[in-house]
């Protein structure tokens, strides 16, 4: 299983994105992935090289011009069950 990783993206990358990075941290935790998971600004997400980017619905298209790795775009950035659902294919696919 390949170590991946994992950017939190939000606007200023330290109030919700870091909310983001915990959650995600449990999911992959809870599942026995192996990622790395970091925060980082919606100005220097796409200069950083990662595997996959979080981020909010408002962010995604955004990001989705300007870089290359899948986006999953979170509604509730609480919602473990969301991540969950949304984010855990993508995250499979990825560590394989």
């Amino acid at each position: 299983m390949k170590k991946i990783n994992i950017m939190a993206v939000c606007g200023f990358g330290v109030g919700s994105s870091m909310i983001l990075k915990m959650k995600i941290e449990e999911v992959v935790k809870n599942n026995g992935l192996d990622a790395n998971v970091f925060t980082a600004d919606i100005g220097t997400a796409a200069g950083t090289p990662c595997d996959v980017i979080f981020t909010s619905n408002e962010l995604a298209d955004t990001l989705r011009r300007q870089v290359k790795v899948p986006i999953i775009a979170i509604t509730n950035f609480i919602n473990k069950k969301e991540i969950e659902e949304k984010g855990l294919p993508v995250l499979r696919q990825l560590c394989d």
